[in-house]
């Protein structure tokens, strides 16, 4: 066995407090489930500073800056989520792909239910606070079962194929022939 990386030991040294939660409640928090939340709230930190950056130090209009930040911070969250906490060592590529469209569906829940919630009355902090929160259980719910899905172990072992099964029996066995004792070839003592 090999000992864990520098990415999964930061993975447990995340989530280690899940362990000292009573059973029923670790039946519901788990260890990817904490991670991915600490990680979130550590990215989205980096956005808002990011964000805060390029408002102060740049020219950028707010649409772009936005979009800046949001990206970065979103391909930061993936690939912290990918080795620090759901541990993946499958190929990115295909993760990637359906982490774009996740992350198309945040927005559009967002913008959704953002605007819904407003037009039905509620501040808007409230409807933004409100959608967030519905992102945040869509986009764990397909990062954990469906963007890597397909994490495959840190050692994986080679393939191999599968044992040849016994070549079929071509004769019968009478039922004479297995009830005398088997003949042995041992040499009589002296």
């Amino acid at each position: 066995m090999t000992a864990p990386s520098r990415s999964e030991r930061a993975g447990d040294f995340l989530t280690a407090w899940v362990d000292k939660l009573p059973s029923r409640v670790r039946r519901i928090v788990t260890r990817d489930m904490a991670g991915f939340a600490e990680l979130g709230a550590f990215t989205f930190a980096v956005d808002l500073a990011l964000l805060a950056a390029l408002r102060a130090w740049t020219p950028l209009p707010l649409p772009v800056a936005v979009s800046i930040a949001y990206v970065v911070a979103f391909a930061l969250n993936f690939v912290l989520n990918r080795t620090v906490n759901f541990r993946s060592h499958a190929p990115a590529g295909p993760q990637a792909a359906r982490y774009a469209v996740v992350i198309a569906g945040d927005y559009l829940i967002t913008v959704g239910a953002s605007t819904g919630l407003a037009a039905a009355g509620l501040p808007f902090a409230v409807g933004r606070v409100a959608a967030s929160a519905i992102v945040a259980v869509f986009t764990y719910s397909a990062s954990r079962w469906w963007v890597f899905r397909d994490r495959l172990p840190a050692t994986a072992p080679p393939a191999t194929q599968p044992p040849a099964s016994p070549p079929p029996v071509t004769a019968a066995i009478s039922p004479a022939a297995l009830a005398r004792p088997a003949e042995t070839s041992q040499a009589p003592a002296k």
